[in-house]
């Protein structure tokens, strides 16, 4: 099943920050940005064990509660266990540091065998308070989490989970499953293999207006070829691009500052929000099924959709262009 007939819209909802991603947020605001996203027509939720140690899920499954299972699609990510054991020492989180050291203290283990990968999915469904799952992610199997060994963690998952999801979507236990990445290469490398076929990508971070060039040289092209789809995660940057302090989960550079400046100048005389641009710049390439910006209050989610909606001018996008700031080659929401 192709992926825009699974999804219910364009926006969607990034559950990272239900995990206490930076800080440690409050259940009741947690829940209450749910809600403000359902109440807003969001209809698809992305979650994963490793956010907050199964923490997100949680929060998710509660504030779902109750609404109808047919009206709604989640997807959830496989490669995590999610331990009773209390870890005793600082989690390993690869380049991304303690994102989510106000999560749940349980240990987090690394494991994308086929039993684990049916494990994953079945505790995903009693954190969720659901009975069937939509779409099931491979998460993380990349470079930023494991360093030179990703291509062994790559040939595991090949060998387990990636088999264990093609049969249950040829079962019809999810509609579709594919790779949760921070990093273009695994999906370049699993779209090059004959077998196994997945359906869909969440790629994080590498489709934004800061960071799009190495996902536009063979990402994109072979996702379209295939027929297949991109959810973009990610759309700000980890904030960067909205005036936040990080990209890519770290201190933003002097370089990325001065990018993002350059581009709010322009933004700024056209009186359109960074939240707009990043949005609608994603949005454009046709290879893009869904953005799910993440949110942790329930304000955001206003801001978001008046994002999507809102009209921006085409001498916007001729002047980024024309400045250097986006490639040449990526597909605007206007011709330019």
């Amino acid at each position: 099943m192709a992926l825009n007939d699974i999804l219910p819209g364009k926006l969607g909802f990034g559950a990272a920050p239900l995990g206490n991603m930076f800080r440690d947020i409050p259940e009741a605001e947690a829940l209450a940005t749910v809600e403000a996203a359902w109440n807003d027509g969001i209809r698809y939720f992305d979650n994963a064990p490793f956010y907050g140690a199964g923490l997100a899920e949680i929060r998710m499954g509660q504030a779902l509660a109750g609404k109808p299972r047919e009206n709604y699609v989640i997807s959830t990510k496989v490669g995590r266990i999610v331990l009773d054991e209390i870890e005793g020492s600082p989690r390993d989180y690869g380049e991304k540091g303690g994102v989510f050291a106000h999560g749940r203290p349980n240990k987090v283990v690394n494991d994308y065998s086929e039993d684990a990968t049916y494990r994953s999915i079945e505790d995903s469904l009693k954190r969720l308070r659901t009975d069937h799952i939509d779409i099931a992610l491979v998460h993380d199997v990349a470079q930023d989490f494991y360093g030179d060994e990703w291509l062994s963690m790559f040939e595991s998952a090949r060998k387990g989970a990636f088999r264990a999801l093609q049969r249950m979507r040829d079962e019809g236990v999810i509609k579709a499953w594919g790779l949760g990445v921070n990093r273009v290469e695994p999906i370049e490398l699993l779209l090059e293999l004959d077998e196994p076929r997945p359906d869909a990508f969440l790629l994080a971070g590498r489709y934004t207006l800061l960071d799009h060039d190495r996902a536009l040289q063979r990402v994109m092209p072979m996702v379209a070829e295939r027929k297949l789809g991109i959810i973009v995660g990610g759309p700000y940057s980890s904030g960067a691009l909205v005036g936040g302090p990080n990209f890519e989960y770290a201190p933003a550079t002097a370089a990325i500052i001065a990018k993002v400046a350059a581009i709010k100048a322009i933004a700024d005389r056209h009186r359109i929000s960074m939240k707009a641009a990043g949005l609608q710049f994603a949005l454009a390439n046709p290879a893009v099924a869904a953005v799910i910006p993440g949110a942790s209050q329930p304000s955001r989610i206003a801001e978001d959709r008046a994002a999507l909606e809102q009209t921006i001018p085409a001498d916007f996008w001729r002047e980024l262009r024309a400045a250097g700031l986006v490639n040449p080659a990526a597909p605007l929401p206007i011709a330019v």
